[in-house]
C-alpha cells in the first residue's frame, strides 16, 4: 500500500497527549495516528453499512408484525 505525507492542525494539549502515548507504546507518532484513523474509519464505516441496511430493509417493509412483537414481550416478562 503506498504512503502519503499529510499536514494536520492539532492542539499543543492533543499534541502533548499523542506523544506521550507514543512514547508508551514504544511507537512513533505516525503509528499512533495511523491506528486512530484505523479505528475511526472502521467504526464509521460499519456504522454507514448498518444504515444503509436498515434503510433498505424499511424500503422493502421488512419488518416484524405486531402479533410477533406482543408474544416476544410476553415471553421476556413472563406474562402468560
Amino acid at each position: 500500500m503506498s504512503k502519503e505525507i499529510i499536514t494536520l492542525r492539532i492542539d499543543s494539549e492533543k499534541r502533548i497527549a499523542l506523544d506521550r502515548l507514543a512514547q508508551g507504546f514504544d511507537r512513533d507518532r505516525s503509528y499512533i495516528l495511523n491506528q486512530a484513523i484505523d479505528y475511526f474509519l472502521q467504526i464509521n464505516q460499519w456504522q454507514i453499512a448498518e444504515i444503509e441496511q436498515a434503510l433498505l430493509e424499511a424500503e422493502a417493509e421488512d419488518f416484524v408484525s405486531q402479533d410477533d412483537v406482543n408474544d416476544l414481550f410476553k415471553r421476556l416478562t413472563n406474562e402468560n
